[in-house]
């Protein structure tokens, strides 16, 4: 970590623990290829499986379904690609859904930014054929999980599969693909205190997908190509770390309330989107009436404060929410909006730090007074 510098942007990545740094390290200083037959290619498969025992344990799957690639939006676009199968999505999908197939059909969310069951089941209906729906457990810029189980339940009234982005949920909340009943759900390391450029996709017995990269047999047909054996290693790693620290859920959600209270006593008509519905402990979407998010960012940064406008995944622009738009948010609010995601080195400390530089922030720059906009999923004034 940067020396003085408060670190909120676990979302877009988690710092490394050190156990995997270590797990990384041992299996970088390994001879052998895992594919091979001899010893040196024996231990190094051992490491791959015990990993993968690892990863399956945190989300309550069986080992075998456990297909390690190259990122989350590799998992991903190879669950939405490989089906071969017509795609639905929510809107407010990470990009690596909405772009992974052509002729993708959004669903819409509430003001909340939870999916329209009620549309999910006109949309099956109309189609009349085998589908697959891609659902997230929890959104990356605002936490707002979602009803995982009922889309399950229409889903497969219909035949279709349904696909889980949980690569923000796993690790802050527990996880069950097995009670969830989805057939496919992707994982990626960096978000739990792995390594990067490793993620998982977890297949159910009975799904058939066509492999994006070809040229060999690992992972079960299912991704040619070596094994990154030190990634996956680290990953197992973080996997076992990351189920062990499932209990300090209840500690990130009381820094977060302090953090939403705090806000709210300088400004009590700020925006915290997703509030008003389950959300991940360590999430927050907010928003400072009348200064940019990109002004925001760069502001906190010069005050020792890393945090995030929406996904980290875009280059590193700051651009308007397509979460905050497919939710109804007005513009002019959506680009004030930021993102505060906690996690495993902050402490009581860093939310007050924050909240003291949002408040000196906002006092210059922000509006003297605020209205409250009018479509009221945008305001929560409950305290926290």
């Amino acid at each position: 970590m940067v020396e003085n510098i408060a670190y909120l942007d676990h979302n877009a990545g988690t710092p490394v623990r050190a156990g995997v740094v270590a797990a990384v390290a041992e299996a970088l200083a390994r001879t052998g290829n895992p594919s091979s037959v001899h010893r040196y290619g024996r231990l190094a498969r051992r490491v791959i499986e015990d990993s993968r025992e690892r990863v399956a344990a945190l989300v309550d799957a069986p080992a075998h379904g456990v297909i390690f690639t190259g990122s989350g939006t590799e998992a991903d676009n190879l669950a939405l690609r490989g089906a071969g199968r017509p795609c639905l999505a929510t809107a407010v999908e990470h990009d690596a859904v909405l772009q992974a197939v052509p002729d993708l059909v959004q669903l819409a969310v509430d003001g909340d930014g939870v999916v329209d069951l009620d549309e999910l089941q006109a949309r099956l209906t109309a189609l009349g054929r085998p589908a697959v729906v891609s659902v997230m457990f929890a959104n990356n810029e605002t936490g707002v999980i979602q009803p995982i189980a009922e889309v399950v339940r229409v889903a497969h009234e219909h035949g279709a599969w349904v696909h889980c982005d949980a690569i923000q949920a796993a690790g802050k909340v527990p996880v069950s693909m097995r009670r969830l009943g989805v057939d496919l759900l992707s994982l990626s390391a960096h978000k739990l205190g792995g390594p990067p450029g490793i993620g998982a996709l977890v297949i159910a017995d009975g799904v058939a997908l066509s492999p994006m990269i070809r040229g060999g047999g690992q992972e079960r047909g299912r991704r040619a190509g070596t094994e990154n054996l030190p990634a996956i290693a680290g990953f197992g790693v973080a996997a076992e770390i990351a189920k062990a620290a499932l209990t300090e859920a209840e500690g990130l959600t009381a820094l977060r309330d302090e953090l939403e209270a705090g806000l709210k006593n300088v400004c009590p008509e700020m925006a915290i989107f997703g509030s008003r519905v389950a959300r991940l402990p360590n999430t927050s979407c907010i928003a400072m009436p009348g200064v940019s998010s990109e002004t925001q960012v760069m502001a906190f940064d010069l005050a020792g404060l890393a945090v995030s406008a929406g996904a980290a995944c875009s280059s590193g622009k700051v651009r308007a929410s397509h979460v905050l738009r497919a939710m109804g948010v007005p513009v002019e609010i959506a680009a004030t909006a930021i993102r505060v995601s906690l996690g495993w080195t902050n402490r009581a400390d860093d939310v007050r730090r924050f909240v003291a530089a949002w408040s000196a922030l906002y006092g210059r720059l922000g509006m003297g007074v605020v209205s409250a906009p009018t479509t009221n999923h945008i305001v929560d004034r409950r305290k926290g």
